[in-house]
């Protein structure tokens, strides 16, 4: 692991944003998106945050609960947006929020939102020491704070699993 001092980062930095025309391919029998692909899609955009903000490669270590609010049908336009919540040594929370764009009516929906857990790594597959983030809005510091919580639950799950498992 690189032992140097990184300057900290805005969250702006990070923030990214992506879209999907949603195809035949990427739907059900039913003209509905297949979840799976809507998860993928949600992975690509969290790591894209990710990369941004350590600029280093990153490996996806975890992934929150992930609920769908509401169906996204063949044709339809998806946008997620993600950014980075909080830093924590080698690995950063990101935030990913999607929604679903019908071009045609002009409406957009919150289809769902998911927090996601990358670490950085170098080629060799070492981790590497992240940048700090900097939030600047109420609202980024609140992710900021909501994120160590989450960072806690998760630890505590982590744990009650592998005691469960001995």
């Amino acid at each position: 692991m690189r032992d140097e001092t990184l300057e900290p980062r805005p969250v702006r930095d990070s923030q990214s944003e992506m879209a999907e025309i949603v195809l035949p391919n990427d739907g059900n029998p039913l003209g509905a998106l297949l979840g799976g692909r809507l998860m993928h899609w949600t992975d690509l955009a969290g790591a894209m945050a990710a990369h941004r903000h350590s600029r280093n490669y990153v490996v996806t270590a975890s992934v929150d609960h992930i609920d769908f609010l509401v169906p996204v049908r063949v044709g339809d336009l998806v946008i997620l947006r993600s950014s980075v919540n909080r830093v924590f040594h080698t690995s950063m929370e990101v935030g990913v929020k999607v929604f679903v764009e019908n071009y045609i009516a002009d409406t957009a929906q919150h289809v769902s939102s998911a927090y996601l857990t990358f670490v950085a790594i170098d080629a060799a597959g070492h981790h590497v020491k992240v940048a700090p983030v900097i939030p600047e809005t109420e609202e980024q510091q609140r992710r900021y704070e909501d994120a160590g919580r989450r960072r806690e639950i998760r630890r505590s799950e982590l744990e009650r699993r592998r005691k469960a498992a001995r």
